[in-house]
C-alpha cells in the first residue's frame, strides 16, 4: 500500500486539527512544532515491513488508533459497566502519539528480492536506525514529556501499549493494565488498529 500526496497532507491535517481542538496543556505547542517542523512524523512509515511500512504510514497508523480507541471507549458496556472515562485531551495525546519514539529512524535504502520467476531484483525499504535506543513505550514517554507533562495514567498507558506483544516483563504488563486501565485500552485499540486496519 501507498498513499497518495494528497492522503499524506489529509491525514496531517486530521491529526492537527484533533491536536489544537483537545490538547491545551503547556508545552504542546513545542511538541506541535517539533512534530511539524524538526522531525520526519507525518511521512514516516509506522515500521520497516510490518504495518504501515509506506510513506505517511505512522501518521496514518496514529489516527487509526484514535479512531479505535474513541470507538471502544464510547461501548455502552466500556463505560457503563467497566465505568470508564476519560477527557478528549487524554484520548488524542495517548492516541496520537503513542508511537512518537518512530519519528527520525526508519531509513530509506534498498535490498535484493526474488520475484515472482525467481529472478533477483532491487526493490525499496527502510532500515530501522534509532539513535536514541530508550525503549519503545518508554521512549514515546521520554520524548511527550520533554516537552509537557502527562498524567500518570497517560504516561503508563503510552509505556505499555504494546501490550503483551511487546518486549515488557509480561507481569509489569498486567499490573500496567490492571492498575491504569486506560493502558489496556490503549493497547487494545493499537492491535486493532494494526491487525484489522492495516
Amino acid at each position: 500500500m501507498s498513499l497518495t500526496a494528497q492522503q499524506m497532507n489529509d491525514n496531517k491535517q486530521r491529526f492537527l486539527d484533533l491536536f489544537a481542538a483537545h490538547v491545551k496543556r503547556e508545552g504542546s505547542d513545542k511538541l506541535l512544532d517539533y512534530l511539524v517542523n524538526k522531525s520526519d512524523f507525518f511521512t514516516a512509515p509506522a515500521s520497516t515491513k510490518y504495518h504501515g511500512a509506506f510513506d505517511g504510514g505512522l501518521a496514518l497508523h496514529s489516527l487509526n488508533v484514535y479512531d479505535c480507541l474513541k470507538n471502544y471507549l464510547d461501548r455502552p458496556r466500556v463505560k457503563e459497566e467497566y465505568k470508564l472515562n476519560y477527557s478528549d485531551e487524554s484520548i488524542v495525546i495517548c492516541s496520537l502519539l503513542h508511537d512518537i519514539c518512530k519519528a527520525d529512524v526508519y531509513v530509506r535504502g534498498t535490498r535484493n528480492v526474488k520475484n515472482e520467476h525467481g529472478v533477483w531484483e532491487t526493490v525499496p525499504t527502510y532500515f530501522f536506525e534509532d539513535n536514541l535506543p530508550y525503549g519503545h513505550g518508554e521512549k514515546s514517554v521520554y520524548m511527550i514529556t520533554g516537552f509537557m507533562r502527562l498524567t500518570r495514567e497517560e504516561a503508563f498507558a503510552i509505556r505499555y501499549h504494546m501490550g503483551f506483544s511487546g518486549s515488557e516483563e509480561k507481569g509489569n504488563v498486567g499490573k500496567a493494565f490492571e492498575m491504569f486501565p486506560l493502558a489496556f485500552a490503549l493497547s487494545t485499540a493499537d492491535m486493532e488498529a494494526t491487525y484489522f486496519l492495516e
